[in-house]
């Protein structure tokens, strides 16, 4: 089987399992459970086994990566708390159409016709799935766009380091980064709050491994044989994943809009594959 095809094919599961992560952290993740503890502990939770399980680390790279993933989460989840959930899931998303502009100064790698079709429809499809929600732009959205860009920055980084060093070495040096900032920003978060229930603990523990360490593996051995921009186009099925699995899950409906919006994006992620396929 074509190698470009198997990548295409992990990256899709990887995009499944980030989509899970929303309703299953929405299940637990109730007021008295500080998000910032949360993310603390599951990437405590990711730091110990990767450790575990892979003792090469390259501390430069992965400390590197993990400043990029801990100012991402910290700024997501302080602009939580400020704008709306809506607005957030989609400045959040606007990442896949950064991601080009960091390839290119990184990698050098220029975007192809089809792709710019891709993210294009990508852009219009993910405002529909957010049902227009987007009026005004206050603090809360600016932090958000933070994060979109660290997110870019992450994806194109991990395509870049992992053609220079082992996937693996990459995993415990990012993961304890995390760690360690979400620990320190949860002493300024409201109270702050240490309180966490056992369902918390089962969905940290199940998404450190499935949605961070898996995530981050499969991310550095197969977006290098694809590209950034390819597999940004791939990554947007994350919030289609997310809202199907929402319906499943939480028993969310969409609308007309938001399933005009689903299609769309499901062309953007056909137009990356195809895309894949002539080159």
């Amino acid at each position: 089987m074509n190698k470009k095809f198997v990548a295409v094919f992990w990256l899709l599961v990887l995009t499944f399992l980030w989509g899970l992560t929303f309703p299953i952290q929405k299940l637990v993740l109730v007021e008295e459970v500080s998000p910032f503890l949360y993310n603390a502990v599951r990437f405590w939770i990711a730091t110990i086994l990767s450790a575990f399980m892979f003792r090469k680390s390259d501390w430069k790279r992965g400390v590197i990566l993990g400043v990029v993933m801990g100012i991402a989460y910290a700024t997501q989840t302080w602009g939580l708390t400020i704008t709306t959930s809506t607005k957030s899931g989609f400045i959040t998303s606007l990442y896949i159409v950064i991601v080009p502009f960091f390839s290119f100064l990184i990698e050098k790698e220029k975007i192809k016709p089809l792709q710019v079709v891709g993210f294009a429809g990508a852009i219009v499809g993910m405002y529909l799935l957010s049902s227009g929600g987007l009026t005004g732009f206050n603090f809360g959205d600016f932090l958000t766009t933070i994060c979109g860009v660290m997110y870019a920055l992450h994806v194109v980084l991990i395509t870049h380091f992992s053609k220079e060093t082992s996937e693996y070495s990459l995993l415990t040096p990012q993961f304890l980064t995390v760690a360690l900032l979400n620990t320190f920003l949860n002493f300024f978060y409201t109270k702050p709050n240490w309180s966490f229930n056992l369902p918390a603990l089962g969905v940290a523990a199940f998404t450190a491994v499935t949605a961070t360490i898996v995530a981050i593996i499969i991310q550095a051995k197969y977006q290098r044989v694809v590209g950034s921009n390819i597999s940004a186009l791939i990554f947007v099925g994350e919030p289609v994943f997310a809202m199907v699995l929402s319906m499943i899950i939480l028993h969310e409906r969409i609308t007309l809009l938001q399933g005009v919006g689903i299609i769309l994006m499901m062309v953007s992620i056909i137009m990356g594959v195809v895309e894949t396929k002539e080159k």
